[in-house]
């Protein structure tokens, strides 16, 4: 057998899984025998923190240092065991060599010599011990859980409106309770949820109590109580159950179970552990007397206070009503002022809107001219448009054309001589001076004149002249 088989074997008798490839290179590389040792320590303590071994004492002994050391055997093995002077207050009988026990504790291993050891926290030789083995193993379980954390226990009402007791209700506890509830504040009403509180089915009937307590929403705080007893007695609130219970309960709760050196589950997952059912009703409720002498100086304190802070107002209005001639002229300005700044405001406000709404059709318009489909339409309307326009600036200036044309035809045949020399108008011309006789003092009688009409001359000689127009 090889070197390797031989360690897998090993942790396999252990009880201790491997993979492969982590454990090829554990065993490939060369350690020192403390580091082997230190590495195989780690692998037992971790995969046996707590175990329950029952056997026979044997070669027991306790040496000046006081911790006990024995072998713990049966018929098919033997394994080492030490119990350290710290644990033995937990034993109810002195171990010797063939005593039958029970040992709670852990798997560890002695590196000075090598070899593997249980490290035994409690021993149970009558039955007692076994009660507290399961009570150590689960209050061990819940706390790992955090149940016991004090981050999520819930503060107490200082002055709660109603109370819920579960015990029973033939119980002294009760009856010491109630007495000192009576005797600290007479005015809380207390709801008692009778169940039992010893015995088979106890922790059943303290879990419906409690749900029951939930299910009304009346009570500000639940107390379990009970008197003190033995293990087996309280043995009802170890019960994981009714810790899971009280862990879930949506009111909080008391403990207050047994004597002040009596401890259970439930004091542990408890918002609040009394030693004594005396004891819960002093944390719940506040004394009424020491209450109304502390709210008696707390009203004297307030009213002294009251009185001291109006004198020193007054006398502040009194030094201000002096320092101010009108009040009412500055109250007129700050409204003034006030008004001012908020027409400002909403000026400023309303010009901020117009240019986010201008800023938004701007960018609503450039987003849309980068819409192909919608440039293309606005190309095509563009086009068209343009189109119009040409043809209705070409119509029109071509009518503007025509009518100019129109207009200067007339013009020109309104001044043409022709025109004029057809409506019976002549145009003379001196033969003498070679101009057009315009006035009379232009010719002399027996001057000749043509006489221009409008199909022909004429040619003429003066024969005389007259001043205006006469006809004759």
């Amino acid at each position: 057998m090889s070197e390797q088989d031989a360690v897998f074997r090993l942790l396999k008798l252990i009880g201790l899984s491997y993979q492969k490839g982590v454990m090829d290179s554990f065993i490939n590389r060369i350690q020192t025998v403390g580091e082997l040792t230190r590495s195989l320590k780690g692998l037992l303590e971790t995969s046996f923190p707590f175990i329950s071994v029952a056997g026979e004492i044997s070669n027991f002994r306790q040496p000046y240092s006081g911790h006990m050391y024995f072998t713990l055997k049966d018929a098919e093995a033997q394994l080492r065991a030490v119990l350290f002077k710290p644990q033995q207050r937990y034993l109810n009988e002195q171990l010797r060599d063939g005593l039958e026990v029970v040992c709670r504790g852990r798997i560890s291993l002695y590196e000075p010599r090598g070899e593997y050891q249980m490290i035994v926290d409690v021993v149970d030789s009558k039955g007692e011990g076994a009660l507290q083995i399961a009570f150590e193993e689960l209050k061990h379980r819940l706390a790992t859980e955090g149940l016991f954390a004090q981050e999520r226990k819930r503060p107490l009402p200082f002055l709660p409106q109603r109370i819920g007791v579960i015990t029973s209700p033939d119980g002294a506890a009760l009856h010491d309770f109630l007495h000192m509830a009576a005797a600290r504040f007479p005015g809380i009403p207390v709801e008692v949820y009778p169940a039992r509180v010893q015995g088979e089915g106890a922790a059943a009937e303290i879990i419906e109590s409690l749900e029951l307590c939930n299910d009304r929403r009346k009570a500000e705080v639940v107390i379990l109580c009970r008197g003190g007893g033995s293990i087996e007695d309280l043995w009802a609130f170890n019960e994981e159950s009714l810790a899971r219970a009280i862990a879930a309960s949506a009111i909080p709760v008391v403990s207050a179970v047994g004597h002040e050196i009596d401890y259970t589950i439930a004091d542990f997952v408890a918002d609040y552990r009394a030693p004594t059912p005396t004891a819960a009703a002093e944390a719940v409720m506040p004394e009424a007397k020491t209450l109304r002498s502390r709210c008696g100086e707390g009203l004297g304190r307030l009213v002294a206070t009251m009185g001291n802070n109006f004198a020193r107002q007054r006398q502040q209005v009194d030094l201000m009503r002096r320092s101010l001639s009108d009040p009412s002229k500055a109250l007129i300005k700050h409204q003034l002022c006030l008004d001012q700044r908020q027409n400002r405001i909403l000026q400023a406000l309303q010009r901020r809107l117009r240019e986010g709404h201008l800023q938004l059709d701007r960018l609503t318009n450039r987003l849309m001219e980068q819409n192909p489909r919608e440039r293309l339409l606005f190309q095509k309307r563009w086009v068209a448009e343009q189109f119009r326009k040409i043809t209705v600036l070409t119509n029109m200036h071509l009518e503007r054309k025509r009518k100019q044309m129109q207009h200067a035809a007339g013009l020109l045949d309104a001044v043409s001589p022709l025109a004029v020399l057809g409506r019976g108008y002549a145009i003379v011309i001196s033969e003498r001076e070679k101009e057009v006789v315009r006035d009379v003092g232009q010719v002399g009688k027996r001057d000749r004149l043509e006489i221009l009409l409008h199909n022909g001359v004429l040619d003429c000689e003066v024969i005389g002249k007259r001043d205006g127009y006469v006809r004759g």
